[in-house]
């Protein structure tokens, strides 16, 4: 690397620690380059008021590209020699997200062939983790290993032996985010030896003997390279100082805003910069960087794509002389390269810096290392929720353009948003440009594609803006979709209220019992109660709230326990919905917690919604998810649900139920069957939204099973009632479910399956030799009068007030009851076995069996 690649610019006569030097009493204590690489800043942090600002990183503060990319490589280089070249050429580099992706992959370069792997934040649906670990310190602490070769990290060479494994962070102060890592992929992956690599050894004196002590216990060699040491001096009580002092600058901060000339935030006056998308043409089969591995085979893809893409970002700057090159959290190897390019093509004062999830302190002062912030929303739909993001020292450093460079799934709606990243930075800046790196996503590859051990590749083509597979849509979520609250459910499902979907209810009947229609094709038409069903449904409101706020109690309590204390519900659509609400609102009520609830589709002989589960699997941990649903039947949902689980990994296939009289699951609030309210009607019980659909024409690959909401039906609409009337008897029934649940916890709650016993037994007797066409329970049997063309109603003998409203939808449409002994279940709806529209009266009914 030349001269200047290797030393940093150091402009500034004031050293940017000397602001809380000055405040706090923390020391820089080293060699005499430690100031000149090093900076101080104050953060909201419980663990670590201080920050140490790295001034060659090119994370906070902007640097030429050049000197960035040069303190990794000569890293890199030193760790060559350190390793020599035999053992050099079997090392595999890993690094550390966010703030040393960049560091680390420049690391691997100056190896020369080292396969590179760095540690994420961002899930990525369908690829498996070889890993996780966590940071001690950090702001946000969660990594994971996402390597698209399993065999990565395991590095044999060619004689089998495992690869030293090089290990790359900004600065080395604990050393235990180091030794997590070390002691997790260890025992994965045993090796002899390890290289731990930053920019800064900032140890202290107790800290450094630890090192030795974990490479004796391990039976492992760990080195340690690092550009510059030294110790930081803390005086007593620095922590609480620190945070008092931040808290009285944002203080100030917020009573001078609008008034300074340096702001945070965009000022309404400023000049609306102009705004370029730059097509780079990226290189087909070169991921964005190492999410998921980069390998020598990409690196010589990309080094002689460089100067053309940097030339098409040179034709879009026109005469901008100071020009910002600024990347996007963990994507900072691809922007650094593509500034280092730029530099070299232009006579430019070119910089780089990356945006960045950690929130830092901004005092305007020469002393101080954070002189100013931009604050954005998060624009990448980041598993763990929306938050803000931040951009440091750019407001007011005199860009004249500055080139924001993003991967595709960055390049969102947020991202141009009008308090987006992107109005930000024109607000402080003549000339914005957008370049957007595709994402790379692993997925099946042909024999030429590129494979981590390195093999040849063939001719680079440009890639399309997108490498992945299309992302998949956020939830929809009330009052655009269903007339639950926005914050109780999130229907992981497409919107089809404007397709016409219903038929008559004999036609349907018809169309599926021939074969020529699966019944998740159609809709029936829903039903509209009349007002002696309406008041059915309300006494039964009424009568039965405490036994179903006991059932909810109960359930919830028994997930909290055997499920852990923050479970994700999903509610099978659209029975298991309103339980889904409910138990949410049961763990906020009782325990203070917020719950994440989702729906989702499961259709009988067609499965689950597998890009449902797709999106569940890139948003949380699949064992924390818990499938719920309404009741049990004869458990053909259970059976299925467990079927369509088997191809994903990481889901519980176990079902918790409100009611299971069936005995099909082992979680649930009762194994009564008693009327459960929210079984009396349809869409308007459920949020207005109707039974989930799947039809080949109307759900795509990549879509969710689709469903529409019934805004028409507003003014019937009970949804809100239902769950606010059982929601209000939970302090009363607090005691009872404690009590069940302890009793529950210490039986033996395996599933009989009695129910199916049952329902095989009645299709004989009645020879109607379908189990499909068996309905039992409450629940089913008042689906059957609402969606199909019953045939008979089977009723226990003596069964009271839980069945009139069976009896009055059997009324209304003709079909007989029968009363009879032995039945599990209290009744037992049966679907008119060989149904053709000439099996009804002309009105529609049931005829009479002969």
């Amino acid at each position: 690397m030349s001269e200047r690649a290797t030393r940093e610019e150091t402009v500034d006569v004031v050293w940017s620690g000397s602001w809380v030097a000055e405040r706090l009493g923390v020391e820089l204590i080293g060699d005499g380059e430690l100031q000149e690489m090093l900076g101080l800043a104050l953060r909201r942090n419980p663990k670590r008021a201080h920050l140490l600002v790295s001034n060659v990183l090119g994370k906070h503060v902007p640097q030429r590209p050049s000197v960035v990319y040069g303190a990794g490589f000569e890293l890199g280089e030193r760790v060559r020699a350190l390793l020599g070249d035999t053992e050099a050429a079997r090392a595999v580099v890993l690094g550390y997200a966010e703030t040393a992706t960049g560091l680390g992959h420049a690391v691997a370069d100056g190896l020369g062939t080292a396969p590179y792997l760095h540690s994420t934040r961002r899930p990525v649906e369908g690829v498996a983790r070889a890993g996780g670990f966590e940071e001690s310190h950090s702001h946000a602490t969660s990594h994971l290993l996402l390597p698209e070769d399993g065999a990565l990290l395991a590095g044999p060479g060619a004689d089998g032996a495992p690869a030293p494994l090089v290990l790359v962070d900004d600065e080395f102060s604990t050393g235990d985010t180091v030794l997590n890592t070390i002691r997790m992929l260890h025992e994965l992956y045993p090796r002899e030896r390890y290289v731990v690599v930053a920019l800064v050894d900032m140890r202290s004196e107790r800290d450094r003997g630890r090192l030795a002590e974990f490479a004796a216990e391990i039976g492992a060699r760990v080195d340690l390279v690092a550009r510059g040491s030294g110790t930081v001096g803390l005086p007593d009580g620095v922590l609480e100082r620190g945070q008092a002092l931040v808290a009285a600058q944002e203080r100030e901060e917020q009573a001078e805003r609008g008034r300074t000339s340096r702001k945070t935030t965009a000022s309404p006056s400023a000049p609306a910069a102009t705004l370029t998308r730059i097509p780079l043409a990226w290189p087909t089969g070169v991921p964005d960087g190492g999410r998921h591995g980069f390998t020598p085979a990409h690196r010589a893809l990309l080094e002689p794509a460089l100067p053309g893409m940097a030339a098409r970002i040179a034709d879009a700057l026109g005469d901008a002389r100071r020009v910002l090159v600024l990347g996007f959290e963990e994507l900072m190897y691809a922007p650094l390269r593509l500034g280092t390019a730029l530099e070299a093509l232009t006579d430019a004062d070119v910089r780089y810096s990356t945006t960045t999830r950690s929130p830092v302190l901004a005092v305007d002062d020469p002393g101080y290392a954070i002189r100013s912030r931009l604050v954005f929303p998060a624009h990448d739909n980041p598993a763990d929720g929306p938050g803000d993001r931040y951009a440091y020292n750019v407001a007011g450093a005199g860009f004249d353009a500055v080139v924001a460079v993003v991967d595709s799934t960055a390049d969102t709606p947020e991202l141009h948003a009008p308090d987006g990243l992107l109005a930000g930075l024109a607000a402080h800046t003549g000339r914005v440009l957008l370049a957007v790196v595709p994402s790379y996503t692993p997925a099946p590859a042909p024999a030429s594609a590129p494979t981590p051990s390195g093999a040849s590749l063939p001719a680079p083509s440009h890639a399309s803006d997108r490498q992945e597979p299309r992302m998949l849509p956020e939830p929809l979520r009330g009052p655009d979709f269903s007339s639950y609250a926005a914050t109780d459910v999130g229907w992981l499902l497409q919107d089809l209220s404007d397709t016409e979907l219903e038929a008559p209810t004999e036609e349907r009947e018809e169309a599926i019992q021939s074969g020529g229609a699966h019944y998740a094709e159609s809709l029936p038409v829903e039903y509209q109660p009349s007002a002696e069903y309406q008041a059915l449904f309300e006494a039964a409101l009424d009568t039965s709230a405490a036994r179903i706020a006991r059932a909810v109690g109960t359930v919830t309590e028994t997930v909290l326990a055997e499920r852990g204390p923050r479970p994700v519900l999903v509610s099978l659509a659209r029975a298991g919905t309103p339980v889904g609400v409910l138990m949410r609102r049961w763990a906020q009520h009782r325990h203070g917690l917020d719950l994440p609830h989702y729906a989702v589709s499961i259709v009988r002989g067609r499965g689950i919604d597998a890009n449902a589960l797709r999106w569940l699997a890139a948003h949380h941990d699949p064992a924390d998810v818990v499938f719920v649903d309404g009741w049990t039947g004869k458990g053909a949902i259970t059976r299925e649900l467990a079927v369509a689980l088997a191809e994903f990994e990481g889901f519980n296939p176990e079902i918790a139920v409100l009611a299971d009289p069936g005995g099909c699951v082992r979680t649930y609030g009762t194994r009564e069957d008693f009327l459960i309210p929210s079984a009396c009607l349809n869409s308007t019980v459920s949020g207005l939204i109707s039974r989930t659909v799947l039809r080949a024409d109307l759900v795509g690959p990549e879509d969710f099973h689709g469903a529409k909401f019934y805004r028409e039906l507003a003014g019937a609409d009970v949804s809100g009632h239902f769950l606010d009337t059982v929601a209000a008897r939970f302090d009363e029934v607090v005691d009872d479910v404690d009590a069940e649940v302890k009793e529950l916890l210490a039986a033996d709650r395996a599933p009989t399956w009695e129910g199916w016993a049952a329902v095989e037994r009645i299709s004989e007797e009645y020879g109607i030799h379908d189990v499909n066409l068996v309905k039992p329970g409450v629940g089913e049997t008042t689906r059957v009068l609402l969606r199909r063309v019953p045939w008979k109603i089977l009723a226990q003998r003596g069964a009271g007030a839980d069945l009139e409203h069976i009896r009055l939808l059997a009324a209304q449409r003709g079909v007989p009851v029968e009363e009879v002994d032995e039945l599990p279940y209290t009744c037992v709806g049966l679907i008119h076995p060989r149904f053709t529209r000439g099996a009804t009266g002309a009105d529609g009914k049931a005829v009479t069996e002969k």
